[in-house]
């Protein structure tokens, strides 16, 4: 059934606006983390969230699950997205001990983060200009809707350094942030109204030397459940 406390996915929402003020306050409360100065664009990172240790282990953990990465909207380009990606187990001791640590950092109920993603991204592999959020137009967003609504935050953390290339940019706020083994990053994909951020479109730049990894956590706006759409 819909979840009709949820407001549409392409305007303001009272409750989106709140997750993002909670969300910002304790971040910006937090001495080990740095805002990353723009005023377009809530964005957040910090150094070391991960040890080298666990960095290492996730990385064999992407190695031997990892698949073509695909996408919601089921576009037939082969060029958009060319990483490769996996759902990590949930009930893995490690995945689930990083899943509450973003959620604690952020101050998000655990149940509405998504199951944590990796991705690997080899020579000449990339994902071009993007949103975390769904647009409202589009075909999957009822099934999204009804799945936990908006994805509000992002969190997603560096697995690897990469000797070139295999930057996170922000076209819309003018600004690339390099991989950092270890670094975690977490911006909001909502305005300070509750309504999808054009400025939190994002992109991976093509790596040119060594091979990227990444885990990424969202959080929606409600509850989330798992759903067929990818």
């Amino acid at each position: 059934m819909q979840d009709d406390t949820i407001d549409d996915g392409g305007i303001a929402s009272p409750r989106r606006a709140s997750i993002g003020e909670l969300v910002r306050k304790r971040l910006d409360r937090n001495p080990m983390v740095s805002r990353i100065a723009t005023d377009t664009l809530d964005i957040y990172g910090r150094h070391a969230f991960l040890t080298p240790t666990e960095c290492a282990l996730m990385r064999t953990m992407i190695d031997a699950n990892a698949q073509p990465s695909t996408l919601f909207s089921g576009s037939a380009n082969p060029d958009y997205r060319t990483s490769h990606s996996c759902h990590l187990d949930p009930l893995d001791t490690l995945v689930r001990s990083i899943s509450d640590r973003i959620g604690g950092l952020l101050g998000i109920d655990a149940e509405n983060g998504e199951t944590l993603q990796g991705q690997r991204y080899t020579a000449m592999q990339e994902y071009k200009v993007h949103c975390d959020f769904f647009p409202a137009t589009a075909a999957y967003w009822q099934a999204m809707r009804r799945s936990g609504g908006q994805r509000t935050w992002t969190a997603m953390i560096y697995l690897s350094d990469v000797a070139e290339g295999g930057e996170t940019h922000f076209p819309m706020c003018e600004f690339m942030i390099p991989p950092k083994e270890g670094m975690i990053l977490a911006w909001n994909n909502m305005d300070r109204d509750g309504a999808p951020l054009q400025a939190s479109l994002h992109a991976a730049k093509p790596v040119i030397t060594g091979t990227k990894y990444v885990v990424t956590k969202w959080y929606r706006e409600s509850l989330w459940t798992p759903s067929k759409a990818k």
